[in-house]
């Protein structure tokens, strides 16, 4: 039996307070990791589905091998590890605001996500994924690297942000500067937590060659029933 409650970590940010907590749910007897931001709940082990098929879809229909991978937002870590599960993955730049999650992973306080950083294709880069797009870019080694497959999780949706300095993003301007460290026939895939919102289709529309919306569906322990999220899904021209 494990410990029924215990805050494993906790720092204040720019953003607010985040803090990640393991308890033990007696009626699912499993142990829960979850993350919070102030006193909402950004993240949790019990729903892992949505982030691992933000990783899978987004891979899926790039070509070739020896692929370089960005993925924004570290979180419990299941999107870069679902990434590192594909072998055809050389190289994973994991952009993360919050150095303390990184320190998670280093720590080794998420036993589902062990490995994932003492893998020699990971690297963490401490920053803020929107302003190293609007920037120099996601890799501050390589100023202009471009990669094949930029998978991003860090807001609930691009309507519901977690700080108001993400909005410039989710704009024409904004997405023209993600395409741009995209290699051509490259994929920007997105994690949201809304059903797929129709005006942001058609803004990835006007910028990418292609968008569509999946909709995943997953059990949902706590109701009993089913819920879903949303991974938008866009490529580059050839």
């Amino acid at each position: 039996m494990g410990t029924r409650f215990e805050e494993l970590a906790w720092r204040e940010t720019p953003i607010g307070a985040i803090s990640l907590r393991r308890r033990r749910d007696p009626a699912l007897d499993v142990e829960v990791y979850e993350v919070k931001l102030d006193d909402e709940f950004l993240m949790s082990s019990l729903f892992p589905v949505a982030e691992i098929e933000l990783a899978r879809l987004g891979l899926a229909p790039l070509a070739g091998r020896e692929l370089d991978v960005a993925v924004g937002g570290l979180g419990l870590g299941y999107t870069a590890r679902t990434v590192l599960e594909d072998d055809r993955v050389a190289s994973m730049v994991v952009v993360e605001a919050v150095e303390d999650v990184i320190d998670w992973h280093r720590r080794g306080l998420l036993p589902f996500a062990a490995g994932l950083a003492a893998d020699p294709r990971t690297r963490f880069v401490s920053a803020d994924f929107f302003a190293a797009v609007a920037g120099p870019g996601l890799d501050p080694d390589r100023p202009g690297r471009r990669f094949d497959a930029v998978l991003l999780d860090v807001d609930h949706s691009p309507r519901n942000l977690l700080h108001p300095s993400h909005a410039g993003f989710y704009t024409r301007a904004g997405l023209r500067r993600l395409a741009a460290s995209l290699r051509p026939e490259g994929v920007f895939a997105l994690w949201s937590d809304d059903p797929p919102d129709r005006a942001f289709e058609d803004l990835l529309a006007s910028v990418f060659t292609h968008a569509v919306s999946h909709v995943v569906h997953f059990s949902n322990p706590l109701t009993g029933g089913e819920s879903a999220n949303t991974v938008y899904r866009a490529h580059t021209p050839s």
